[in-house]
């Protein structure tokens, strides 16, 4: 293979980025994807839960790859539909992880943080879909159930064991 074949395949991997207005949307949605997973691990990781800054940026920013290759590989919109449908489903099995739950009787853990893992999933697709902000008003609103609604809902009273 000489130099100007493999000069030749590589530009061929590249030849979808040509325009400098493409480059700085994809640039932009996939950065802005993993800005506000990681705005959103933060407040994780600040409470000391286990999926924090990295697991929440990588979730968004894999959410929102996933939807942007068949977008700019002029898929038809049935092709994202189902990319979207296996994310959806699929992001369910990596929160299922984050779920513990210990002897019969012992509170189930990590439901939150698999709730939040779903969401950042969710914010990162619409980011890629072209939706910025509605996906930072969806950040906003989950940033204020995760720290405003503990502080205002009392804990329930423990239940009595017989």
């Amino acid at each position: 293979m000489s130099v100007d074949q493999i000069t030749t395949a590589l530009a061929a991997d590249f030849s979808g980025m040509t325009d400098v207005a493409d480059v700085t949307r994809i640039l932009f949605r996939l950065g802005l994807s993993a800005a506000l997973g990681a705005l959103l691990g933060y407040e994780r990781e600040s409470l000391g839960k286990s999926a924090g800054i990295r697991t929440h940026a990588l979730v968004a920013l894999g959410a929102a790859l996933f939807v942007l290759a068949p977008l700019e590989s002029n898929s038809d919109q049935n092709a994202v539909s189902r990319v979207i449908q296996g994310l959806v489903a699929g992001i369910g099995f990596l929160g299922a992880g984050a779920i513990v739950k210990g002897q019969p009787g012992e509170e189930i853990r990590g439901l939150t943080t698999a709730a939040g893992i779903w969401c950042t999933a969710a914010v990162g697709m619409t980011v890629a879909l072209g939706h910025a902000a509605l996906a930072i008003a969806v950040t906003l609103v989950v940033l204020g159930v995760l720290r405003v609604l503990p502080v205002a809902t009392p804990d329930p009273a423990p239940s009595k064991k017989s």
